[in-house]
């Protein structure tokens, strides 16, 4: 198997699914908030930064063109899932079901909730992942750690800011919201650098099995194309 083949392994498949379970989620996780260290976060914070970690697997195994696909592929399982549980919520229910108000409000998102989620994850995503990709041709597959700290500081920003800022703007003081950006913000770029080491075994592990080194040489960094 090479980078340039249209079918997909084993592999890459499982790692496509665990990459969108843990999306979906992290969404709907997102509305429980948790408290570490004094600090007030979304629980999605546990999860969601794992997403990046399979992104920068993907893009250092596969390249960019495979990652293009399973960020729409999560893009679309977003959103349809999102859309079910409106429907889910608005279909009637019997006089003895005395949870639906509970069920609302977990599963619930408002139109503008959902639209800073899916902006925010298209924007972090696709710019962590064509970062990832470029630096891996400018430093010739060296320097690892360098390049899925970098894109992930990059993509991990665009995410926080457009989600918290389409999210909450003008729902509470600026000083508030900058906060809740700065505090999010360092502890996913954090987490990604803690597990940098097991993104090293797990990148290593991968190329062994596959026996793929994909440099993108030819790529078209065009998030919107979803051919080879």
């Amino acid at each position: 198997m090479n980078g340039k083949q249209s079918t997909h392994s084993s592999i890459f498949l499982m790692l496509t699914a665990l990459y969108i379970t843990c999306l979906l989620i992290s969404n709907i996780i997102a509305s429980k908030l948790i408290q570490i260290a004094g600090i007030v976060l979304p629980s999605a914070v546990i999860l969601f930064p794992v997403t990046y970690i399979l992104a920068d697997v993907f893009t250092e195994v596969y390249g960019f063109q495979k990652m293009r696909l399973v960020i729409w592929l999560g893009f679309g399982a977003n959103a349809f899932m999102s859309l079910i549980f409106l429907v889910a919520i608005a279909l009637p229910s019997p006089l003895f079901f005395g949870e639906q108000e509970a069920y609302r409000i977990v599963l619930s998102n408002s139109p503008r909730i959902f639209l800073a989620s899916l902006a925010g994850y298209w924007a972090g995503e696709f710019s962590n992942s064509i970062i990832l990709s470029a630096l891996k041709k400018a430093t010739k597959g060296r320097l690892l750690w360098t390049r899925t700290i970098a894109s992930t500081i990059v993509g991990e920003g665009l995410d926080t800011i457009l989600f918290i800022g389409i999210a909450f703007w003008g729902t509470m003081p600026k000083a508030s919201l900058i906060q809740m950006m700065l505090a999010q913000y360092l502890f996913k770029v954090a987490y990604e650098v803690a597990f940098t080491p097991l993104t090293y075994l797990v990148v290593g592990y991968i190329k062994r099995k596959e026996n793929i080194d994909t440099f993108d040489r030819d790529v078209v960094y065009n998030p919107f194309r979803l051919g080879e």
